[in-house]
């Protein structure tokens, strides 16, 4: 079985159709919708989903882009889901414009074919991001409802290597745990609420530097076509139904993103292709999606001297890696201010 994460802040009706599409019996779901968004958008959801067994709305917080807020958010959701059962075997974060693009039966057998493989992109942040490591190396706060850098810097923590990829992921049950309740996780979260970004840094960075947590599958398992925009370095591009083939034959369990306000027809010709034998069987012999087709086996070493060796599966991509380039507002600078408008141009 399956637990979801569902981070939530605007169109409901395209929130609903997504769920529509995720929902089966015996998976868990937990759902948090921004508290800036309004009573509205929280009254509507949790009446829809009312009728459904095995989901809970999580206490709305604020949830800011770029703050550890959205860290702080999917712990409390992990943990959640920890707690309403014990049968779940792998955790899935989504937005809200977020779209399967394989059924739940397909998504279940895929997972028993890859017993204790963690999905997230996970890369040695000074070696191939240099350009983000203002990102930790200087203490930034969540202040009146913006990101506030001070300026102040800060040394990194000791026999530890940050790790960076994106906020998306589909890990195993033993981590969520592991990350919820293990004290061993517990001084990651202290330096990291005081970073910038941290939701695409801190998973990964607990993910490689703590107990084995198995091999570390270098894909998120969602299809994003990133795109250059304005004074944002890349953004992922919403879909149309002119990319309903590329979407209907990719191997990836989800994509994203999507706009109902912008276009409304993909939506429907991929809810029809879910009930498609392609989409509801898992065919697979071992391999993983198309983005590790043509993976190299990759030995991630840490710099703390009592770790384990820690192995990723690296891949040559079929499709634009995020990591590789920032995905949001450009932030070359130690001191700046950033407002809630990053959170929407960058969701």
């Amino acid at each position: 079985m399956i637990a979801y994460f569902l981070l939530v802040h605007r169109y409901p009706a395209q929130f609903k159709r997504l769920f529509k599409a995720i929902y089966m019996p015996g998976n868990q779901y937990v759902v948090h919708i921004d508290k800036g968004s309004g009573a509205n958008l929280t009254e509507e959801i949790t009446d829809f989903l009312t009728p459904y067994q095995g989901v809970e709305m999580l206490e709305s917080k604020d949830a800011l882009w770029g703050g550890y807020s959205l860290v702080d958010a999917e712990l409390r959701g992990m943990a959640r889901l920890l707690e309403m059962d014990s049968e779940w075997t792998h955790y899935i974060n989504l937005s809200g414009q977020d779209f399967p693009l394989k059924s739940q039966n397909y998504i279940r057998q895929f997972f028993a074919a890859h017993p204790g493989k963690q999905f997230i992109r996970a890369l040695d942040q000074a070696r191939e991001r240099p350009d983000t490591m203002n990102r930790i190396s200087h203490v930034f706060k969540e202040e009146h409802g913006r990101m506030t850098a001070t300026g102040i810097a800060r040394p990194y923590m000791l026999g530890d290597t940050p790790f960076i990829g994106t906020q998306w992921k589909a890990v195993t049950r033993s981590f969520c745990e592991y990350v919820c309740h293990d004290p061993g996780a517990e001084r990651f979260k202290t330096f990291y609420s005081n970073s910038f970004i941290a939701d695409e840094a801190f998973f990964q960075t607990v993910m490689m530097n703590s107990i084995d947590h198995g091999t570390v599958m270098n894909d998120d398992l969602r299809m994003i076509d990133w795109v250059p925009d304005g004074d944002i370095k890349l953004r992922p591009r919403n879909y149309d139904e002119n990319d309903f083939e590329q979407l209907r034959r990719s191997t990836d369990l989800f994509a994203r993103k999507f706009d109902a306000e912008y276009e409304t027809k993909i939506l429907s010709l991929l809810e029809s292709h879910l009930k498609s034998p392609a989409a509801i069987r898992y065919r697979g012999s071992g391999e993983v999606p198309q983005t590790s087709l043509a993976a190299r086996e990759l030995e991630l070493t840490s710099a703390r001297p009592t770790q384990t060796s820690r192995t990723i599966a690296g891949s040559v991509s079929t499709k634009t890696s995020a990591p590789m380039q920032e995905n949001c507002i450009s932030h070359d600078l130690p001191k700046m201010e950033t407002g809630r408008e990053s959170e929407r141009l960058c969701n």
